[in-house]
């Protein structure tokens, strides 16, 4: 019996769907873990934060390399500010800063957990003039001394789209964005802008994930990669832009793979 036109077509993409999800699901992506690390002290943990409850978090999905100093110092260069504490006070800000529209630019945010301790640093960078939108990113001392003898730091950015109230404890707490890779090169390329970088490249993070739920609910995606940044000594400027370390063939094609995916809606 001979196929229909119609039929001959829909038989061959098909076929080819299934041939691509095969490529990439038994060749490709296998063959990226594989890679050499450039941080292999950091290699082997999951990268993934916790709430206080033990509940998955948000992903890790940036590094710095530098002291505390080159930190601080690289975040005030970019215009982002170090968030306050969790206090009743500082919750109560949030609430009139979010109903009176009135600025709040060291708004507090809810603690996270990474290797059995909270965040060391948390910074924020408001998008408007309330508390209830704003950039900001946790971040963690995981290494006293990496690859090249400096401190190493690994953290998660995202973008807060809005407020609500914590199902766990009833604080104030905040909304995420899903596309978290797009804050974790937002931030990288602030920092790049700020002539704060000299060098970057990739390492593994959580790998590729279409449907993540952080500790609050909220939906997020993402690649996978943890972008990593060298920092210039505090109080110093880089004198071009940094020299970005390509990824391996394979991540790249896994990474644009990837993108594809969430392009037609394959995150949702």
């Amino acid at each position: 019996m001979k196929l229909s036109p119609h039929w001959s077509r829909f038989s061959w993409l098909l076929g080819a769907v299934i041939s691509i999800y095969l490529f990439v699901s038994y060749l490709i992506l296998p063959a990226t873990w594989a890679r050499i690390e450039h941080e292999p002290g950091v290699s082997k943990r999951a990268m993934v934060t916790s709430t206080a409850q033990g509940i998955p978090g948000d992903a890790i999905n940036v590094g710095l390399i530098g002291t505390q100093e080159d930190v601080v110092s690289a975040f005030h260069a970019a215009g982002w500010y170090p968030a306050d504490p969790v206090t009743l006070r500082t919750s109560l800000e949030i609430i009139g800063s979010v109903l009176l529209n009135r600025s709040y630019k060291s708004a507090p945010v809810s603690p996270l957990y990474f290797d059995g301790r909270r965040e060391d640093l948390a910074f924020e960078k408001p998008a408007g003039t309330s508390a209830d939108r704003r950039q900001h990113v946790r971040l963690w001392l995981v290494l006293q001394s990496g690859a090249d003898g400096s401190p190493v730091w690994l953290g998660s950015a995202s973008f807060d789209s809005g407020v609500t109230l914590s199902r766990d404890t009833g604080q104030v707490t905040h909304k995420i964005a899903p596309n978290i890779d797009q804050e974790r090169d937002r931030l990288m390329a602030e920092l790049d802008n700020a002539r704060m970088v000299l060098g970057m490249y990739q390492i593994r993070g959580i790998g590729p994930t279409f449907n993540g739920r952080n500790g609050e609910g909220d939906p997020y995606y993402t690649d996978g990669e943890i972008r990593v940044a060298k920092l210039v000594a505090s109080n110093e400027k880089a004198a071009a832009p940094a020299k970005v370390l390509p990824a391996p063939a394979l991540i790249q094609m896994k990474d644009k793979v990837f993108s594809w995916s969430t392009s037609l809606g394959l995150s949702k």
